[in-house]
């Protein structure tokens, strides 16, 4: 912990002082970064610059939920996609549903929705016909 500043004591040449005692102490030895540029120097100022870095750490977002709900759907039809068996496609498929149907009810915030539930037999059929065209592509 640094000490008050003297009474009568310019307080750059305090400044000064604290600052050569702590070199002269080793304590800006081995610091994290050092040598090296400081990052972002290139891009504009932000007030919230340490919000969004600490959300990013975090795997955070913020997004209104329709945008949000919009952004699972996607992620949801990719995961369908991958998935391994037509039991995993309906599974996936039937929960993003249900999150669609509870929106339509209950309007969230933000954004239009703008999405209708999935239709599950189509999803399924295209699952499949994904699959037997890999399968003769081998």
């Amino acid at each position: 912990m640094t000490e008050r500043k003297p009474p009568g004591l310019p307080f750059e040449s305090w400044v000064d002082r604290q600052i050569r005692e702590a070199e002269e102490r080793g304590a800006f030895q081995d610091l994290p970064g050092a040598g090296r540029p400081l990052p972002h120097l290139d891009r504009p100022h932000d007030d919230m610059w340490w919000v969004k870095r600490k959300m990013a750490e975090e795997g955070l977002s913020f997004l209104p939920p329709t945008l949000a709900l919009r952004k699972e759907a996607e992620d949801a039809l990719a995961a369908a996609g991958r998935a391994r068996s037509e039991a995993e496609v309906r599974r996936i498929v039937t929960e993003i549903n249900e999150k669609i149907d509870a929106a339509l009810r209950r309007p969230m915030s933000g954004p239009p929705l703008n999405l209708v539930p999935y239709d599950v037999e189509r999803i399924v059929r295209e699952w499949r016909e994904g699959r037997s065209e890999a399968r003769s592509a081998d």
